[in-house]
């Protein structure tokens, strides 16, 4: 394991291309990640699965999927979700909290045998950003309220009921991208707010959580740091740490996004030296991927550990 990279990255089709062995070969990344390109069925999906895994001789290897439910649904080729959105259950969550109970625990049980099938073994779940009136819609539904508290502990659900079924999860856009008023994956979001206001709201619901993963957002805080994304802040990853607690992977939101600017080569080498311990780059690009592989580190003790911890859980 400890021969692998710092960085997991998306293929561009349905089965591994020749190129793509043999980067995946040379390049060792930590995990690769899925998208509804990728994904045609069960079967085929479960044989490229399996050809990623073969390549690395470990039949855990990290395997991703963005698998919210609502309009985020890689799975829609095989199954559709439109109505289950992080929305929906947190409106359950306050109008009848046993229903909401019975039905996201069978959600999720039939979410991760799903994800089980294809091989994927980690979830980009839960969202824990707040749903803010006015703010860009990229969040909106996939927000599960707008009170912190409910998104806390639908959020604690959420990883729970994936760590019983064998998946690993990732907290999402630490420390809270829901106050954005525009979207990260064009422009660079830029917020306002005091730190104690954040601290007490948005930054609120990704306290105490046990998730193994937690991917940072692409967004200026402009009173905690004036140049920096949260993915390039040291400020704000060592208050991601000290502040929020959390102790864990911290992996990068795709350094493809339009909210960084600057060269690839350089948003790679200042996200690590930012304090993130993965880097993310999801569009399939082989240029791309030899820039971040080339310029990600070999995984230190630090990410060892913690995917050693993280294997225990699958099944």
């Amino acid at each position: 394991m400890n021969k692998r990279r710092s960085f997991i990255v998306g293929i561009k089709s349905t089965k591994l291309l020749k190129k793509e062995k043999i980067f995946l070969k040379k390049f060792k990344p930590w995990g690769v990640i899925l998208f509804t390109r990728n994904i045609k069925n069960i079967e085929q999906t479960s044989k490229l699965t399996n050809s990623i895994r073969k390549i690395f001789n470990d039949n855990k290897y990290p395997i991703l999927i963005d698998q919210e439910g609502g309009r985020v649904n890689r799975l829609k080729r095989i199954i559709v979700f439109d109505n289950l959105s992080s929305e929906f259950f947190g409106k359950r969550y306050i109008e009848d909290f046993k229903e909401f109970k019975f039905f996201y625990k069978l959600f999720i049980d039939k979410t991760s045998y799903l994800l089980k099938s294809i091989g994927a073994n980690i979830n980009t779940v839960p969202v824990l950003d707040l749903k803010i009136k006015g703010a860009s819609n990229i969040i909106g539904d996939r927000s599960f309220s707008n009170d912190p508290k409910i998104v806390s502990k639908i959020g604690d659900y959420c990883i729970k009921y994936f760590h019983e079924n064998g998946i690993g999860t990732v907290i999402k856009h630490i420390p809270g991208h829901g106050l954005s008023k525009v979207d990260s994956h064009i422009l660079t979001p830029v917020i306002n707010k005091k730190e104690n206001y954040l601290l007490k709201n948005d930054f609120s619901t990704f306290k105490n959580k046990k998730a193994f993963f937690a991917m940072t957002g692409h967004i200026i805080f402009q009173k905690i740091d004036k140049k920096n994304t949260v993915t390039h802040s040291e400020k704000l990853i060592r208050l991601i740490r000290k502040k929020i607690g959390f102790k864990n992977l911290l992996i990068s939101d795709d350094l493809s996004m339009k909210s960084l600017k600057g060269t690839l080569k350089a948003n790679t080498i200042k996200t690590f030296n930012a304090g993130c311990n993965l880097v993310l780059h999801c569009n399939g690009n082989l240029r791309e991927m030899k820039i971040i592989g080339k310029n990600s580190p070999l995984i230190n003790k630090f990410i060892c550990k913690k995917t050693s911890q993280f294997y225990k859980i699958l099944r």
